[in-house]
């Protein structure tokens, strides 16, 4: 029961940074988003819900297989490294969209994957599969930082 817990714990974390993410995201996405340049890379609007729930579901497995033996001084380090990612994820959408400032946006999406790469290595550490399970993520967020860069210098 303690691990059944444990696991919707995960996925709800997760896919709860990606809600208050998105409440700073929805209303610019109508509005400021549409005025701005984009790169013609730049995918359609509906693409991004989709990604982010499928990416924020496979984090929050892969948190599980970190967390589900508890917190222990072997796991601690990767965990706390995870949240300090999570946070900068929900940042991001602050500072680019609630902000409407690609450059602000630019400087934490560069800081969000520089965690999210050490959560992987920390992850790797504990569980291979966990860390497997970031590499999408780090892939988009990757994306999303060229895409983000280009908007910033489109709009300059």
């Amino acid at each position: 029961m303690k691990k059944i817990l444990i696991f919707l714990a995960s996925i709800v974390i997760c896919e709860g940074a990606g809600i208050i993410g998105s409440i700073f995201t929805a209303p610019s996405v109508d509005s400021w988003y549409r005025t701005i340049e984009r790169p013609s890379f730049n995918p359609p609007d509906w693409v991004f819900a989709p990604v982010w729930t499928l990416l924020f579901l496979l984090m929050g497995v892969s948190l599980f297989l970190i967390w589900k033996n508890g917190v222990n001084k072997k796991n601690k380090k990767a965990i706390i490294l995870f949240f300090i990612q999570l946070v900068f994820n929900i940042l991001w959408s602050v500072m680019f969209f609630g902000l409407e400032s690609p450059l602000l946006g630019f400087i934490v999406i560069v800081v969000l994957w520089i965690f999210i790469l050490k959560t992987i290595l920390a992850f790797r550490d504990l569980s291979k599969i966990a860390a497997w399970l970031l590499i999408p993520y780090i892939a988009w967020v990757s994306f999303a930082a060229l895409l983000n860069l280009s908007i910033l210098i489109l709009n300059l």
